[in-house]
């Protein structure tokens, strides 16, 4: 029997749809579950683990710009053996592909959370966080080279098992995205996820991401590059998308899939909304 129309098939995957959700933006997924079943999503990318638990950042976290969201979250999460103690068996149970993000301080830490973690049930893909906005700041692996990120996915992939498709994150920079994504594709990342916060700065002065509306143009400028001078590439793309209108937009660029996250914070329903427009269910 062949696949439903809607079906997409990414870095050997195939997800019942275009639309995911992106890391840091869906909470632990119960918080979206009352606002559209997970099973008919994409996929569900966790908030980036660290094989330890942070607290996070200083509040206010948060502040709304006049056309998009400033955060200083800190990466905050419980830490991967929580994670995968408490978080991790209900996500299994949902019935979409789990994609769970990790983000480390050496490459000895991401290869050790990659042991811990692409074993676990449910756990469908890795995608690794290449770019963090204050990655000194926080004291994690700080990508400023391409050639950075292609070490970080060799170290990932040495301990990822067999089967288990590696995503590479890297930031909407318009002058180094495109040779970026070589890289990463070079050292064995199965797919790229193209669009994070921008740098910013938060009232207070505090290192911040630029996320939401603001984002959209540029990065449909680098998943549109990233898939005209790699059009063998499989690019997932990220960024200020909250409409079916703006989703088709980055699917007509060449991208396989789209990542939904600023959005949900304003309205818990875009994901499941998209999704469903993008089937043409009335």
């Amino acid at each position: 029997m062949s696949a439903p129309e809607h079906t997409v098939e990414l870095a050997g995957l195939t997800l019942a749809g275009p639309v995911l959700v992106a890391s840091g933006c869906g909470g632990t997924g119960r918080e979206l579950a009352s606002y559209g079943a997970l099973a008919e999503l994409g996929g569900f990318v966790t908030r980036s683990l660290t094989l330890n638990p942070r607290a996070g950042g200083p509040v206010p976290r948060l502040w709304e710009s006049p056309s998009g969201l400033l955060n200083a979250i800190g990466l905050q999460n419980p830490g991967v053996e929580q994670f995968l103690a408490t978080e991790m068996p209900w996500l299994a149970q949902q019935g979409t592909r789990i994609v769970v993000s990790i983000v480390a301080s050496t490459l000895g830490e991401y290869a050790e959370l990659t042991r811990r973690v692409a074993g676990a049930p449910g756990v469908s893909a890795i995608e690794v966080n290449l770019s963090v906005p204050d990655a000194a700041g926080l004291g994690v692996f700080d990508v400023r080279e391409p050639f950075h990120a292609a070490n970080v996915v060799a170290a990932v992939l040495r301990a990822l098992p067999r089967g288990v498709p590696l995503l590479a994150k890297l930031r909407p920079d318009p002058h180094r995205v495109v040779e970026s994504a070589r890289c990463v594709l070079d050292a064995g990342a199965s797919a790229v996820v193209v669009g994070n916060s921008l740098l910013a700065a938060m009232p207070d002065g505090r290192p911040a991401g630029l996320s939401g509306p603001a984002l959209r143009p540029v990065a449909l400028r680098c998943v549109t590059d990233v898939c005209r001078a790699l059009p063998e590439a499989e690019v997932v793309a990220a960024g200020g998308i909250g409409s079916a209108e703006e989703a088709r937009a980055f699917l007509a660029a060449g991208a396989r899939a789209v990542q939904i996250g600023t959005a949900l914070l304003h309205d818990p329903t875009t994901a499941a909304r998209v999704a469903a427009d993008l089937r043409g269910a009335p």
